[in-house]
C-alpha cells in the first residue's frame, strides 16, 4: 500500500511545463488567422528564445564598449622605516579616444618628506603637480585598432541576432498559418462528412416506411445500413483528423500565460473563406533584399571586412606622438625651485614589424572568409529568386485547380439533388443515388483540399518574400 501511495503522489506531481494544453471554453466567435498570428508572434517559445539572444548580443556589445571607459587610478606609497621618510600619492584619469588608438590623460601627484637621489622625480611643490597629456597614433591604430574592432564586431552581432530572430519569426508564422489552415480544412471536411452521413440517416426512415408499405424490398434497408456504417467510419476518421489538427494548432495558439490552447469546433469558421488567404504582390528585388538569411550573410561579410582591416592594421609600423604639459603649484618643496616652471614634453615612439607572420595569416584568413561569404551571397540570391518563382508557379496552378474544383462541386451537387428527386419519385434506384452523393461529397472534399493547397502556397510565398504584413509581424515588436 505504501508503494501504491508513493506512485500516485509521483504521478500527481506533474510540473507545469508538462501539463496538457487547456481547452478553450466560453468563446463562440470564429477563430481568425490574424488572432492566431498575433498569439504566435507574442508567445511562441522559439521567438522568445531569439529575443533573449538579441539581449545577449546587446550585453556583449555593452561589454565591448567598456574598453572606452574612463579609468581613475590612484597609487600611494610611504616609507614607514629607514633613513628616508618620503611619501607620495599619484592619481591618474585616462580616457581612450573613440576615433583613434591613443588616449588622453590627466595626472595629479603630491609628495612629502625626503627621497633618495635615485628617486628625485618624486619631489613636488607643496600643493602638488598637475599634468595633462595625450598619445595619438599616426600610423598603426590610427583608423582602427583592437578596441574598435571588438566594438564593431559586437554591434554587428546584434544585427546578426536580429536577422536570425526575423528568420525564426518568419518560420514560426508560416507554421502558424499552415496549422490554422489545416485546422480549418479538417473542420470543413468533418462538416462535409457529417452532412454526408445525415443524408443517409434522414433517408432511412423513408425507406423503412416504403418497405412496410411493400413498395421497396427488405434488402434495400440492409444496403442503406451498410452505407450508413461506411459514412460513419468517414466521420470518425475526420473527427480524429480534426482533433489532431487542433492539437497541432495549440503549439502556435497560446493564451496570455503562454500555455497552449486547444480550440474547439465551436470556433470553426462557418465557410471556406478562411482558406482564401491574402493575395501577395511580389516585387522580386525588394523581396530578395528583405530576406533575413541574406541580410545575415551581408552582416557576416561586414564583420569579415572589419577583421581584414584590423589584420592589415597590424602590418603597419607604429608611430605614436605624445605630448604632455606639467606644472607644480604651491610653495616650493624640498626638491628645490626646479619643479616650479611649466614643463612641456613632446615625444614619439616608432616600431616596425619585421616578420609579423601572425598578422599576415589573419589577413589571408579574412580575405578567404570574405571570398567564401561572397560566393554564398551569390548562391543565396539565386536560390531565393528560383524559390519565389517556383512558388508563384505553384500559386497560379493552385488557383486554377480551385476554379475547376468549384465547377466540379456545383455540377456534382446538381446531379445528386436531381437523382434524389428521381429516387423519391421512384424513377431511380438506391445504388445510383448513393453513387451521385458519393461523387458530390468527394467533389466537396477535393474543393476543400484545393483551397487548403492554395492557402499553403500563399503562406509559403509570404515566407519566401519575408512579407511581414501577410505573416502578421508588422504590428508586433
Amino acid at each position: 500500500m505504501r508503494a501504491i501511495v508513493l506512485a500516485l503522489l509521483s504521478l500527481s506531481a506533474v510540473p507545469a511545463s508538462a501539463q496538457a494544453p487547456a481547452v478553450q471554453k466560453g468563446s463562440a466567435a470564429p477563430l481568425t488567422l490574424a488572432e492566431v498570428l498575433r498569439s504566435s508572434a507574442r508567445a511562441a517559445p522559439q521567438i522568445i528564445e531569439q529575443l533573449a539572444r538579441i539581449r545577449q548580443a546587446e550585453g556583449r556589445a555593452l561589454s565591448a564598449t567598456g574598453a572606452f571607459d574612463t579609468v581613475f587610478d590612484v597609487d600611494a606609497r610611504s616609507r614607514v622605516t629607514g633613513y628616508y621618510d618620503g611619501s607620495v600619492i599619484d592619481s591618474r584619469v585616462t580616457r581612450p579616444f573613440t576615433n583613434n588608438g591613443g588616449y588622453a590623460y590627466g595626472n595629479y601627484r603630491q609628495s612629502r618628506g625626503d627621497f633618495p637621489v635615485y628617486e628625485d622625480q618624486n619631489y613636488t611643490n607643496r600643493a602638488g603637480e598637475l599634468k595633462i597629456g595625450a598619445l595619438y597614433a599616426l600610423l598603426r591604430d590610427r583608423l582602427i585598432d583592437e578596441r574598435r574592432t571588438r566594438r564593431s564586431l559586437a554591434f554587428a552581432d546584434i544585427d546578426v541576432a536580429r536577422f536570425e530572430a526575423g528568420a525564426v519569426a518568419i518560420g514560426v508564422q508560416r507554421r502558424a498559418i499552415d496549422a490554422y489552415q489545416n485546422w480549418v480544412a479538417a473542420g470543413l471536411r468533418l462538416q462535409a462528412y457529417r452532412n454526408f452521413l445525415e443524408l443517409a440517416e434522414s433517408r432511412r426512415g423513408a425507406i423503412v416506411r416504403q418497405i412496410e408499405l411493400g413498395a421497396r424490398p427488405q434488402i434495400l434497408l440492409t444496403e442503406n445500413d451498410q452505407n450508413l456504417v461506411r459514412r460513419r467510419s468517414l466521420v470518425v476518421r475526420a473527427e480524429g483528423d480534426f482533433a489532431a489538427a487542433a492539437n497541432a494548432l495549440s503549439l502556435l495558439y497560446r493564451g496570455e500565460d503562454g500555455q497552449p490552447i486547444i480550440v474547439g469546433a465551436e470556433r470553426l469558421p462557418t465557410d471556406a473563406s478562411a482558406l482564401a488567404g491574402t493575395p501577395i504582390s511580389v516585387n522580386l528585388s525588394e523581396s530578395v533584399a528583405r530576406r533575413p538569411d541574406l541580410q545575415t550573410v551581408l552582416a557576416r561579410i561586414d564583420q569579415s571586412v572589419v577583421r581584414l582591416a584590423q589584420a592589415e592594421n597590424e602590418l603597419k609600423p607604429r608611430l605614436d606622438l605624445r605630448g604632455e604639459l606639467g606644472k607644480d603649484v604651491g610653495r616650493e618643496g624640498v626638491g628645490g625651485p626646479s619643479r616650479t616652471p611649466l614643463e612641456a614634453v613632446v615625444g614619439f615612439r616608432f616600431s616596425v614589424p619585421l616578420q609579423n607572420r601572425a598578422a599576415r595569416g589573419r589577413v589571408a584568413e579574412a580575405r578567404a572568409e570574405i571570398e567564401g561569404l561572397n560566393a554564398r551571397d551569390r548562391l543565396l540570391r539565386d536560390q531565393i529568386v528560383a524559390e519565389i518563382e517556383g512558388i508563384n508557379i505553384n500559386v497560379g496552378a493552385s488557383e486554377r485547380l480551385v476554379e475547376i474544383a468549384e465547377q466540379e462541386r456545383v455540377l456534382a451537387d446538381r446531379l445528386a439533388e436531381a437523382e434524389r428527386r428521381r429516387f423519391a419519385l421512384g424513377s431511380s434506384d438506391f445504388f445510383l443515388v448513393n453513387q451521385r452523393e458519393d461523387t458530390a461529397n468527394d467533389a466537396r472534399v477535393r474543393l476543400i483540399d484545393a483551397q487548403a493547397r492554395i492557402a499553403a502556397a500563399r503562406s509559403e510565398l509570404a515566407a519566401a518574400t519575408a512579407d511581414r504584413t501577410a505573416l502578421g509581424l508588422d504590428q508586433v515588436r
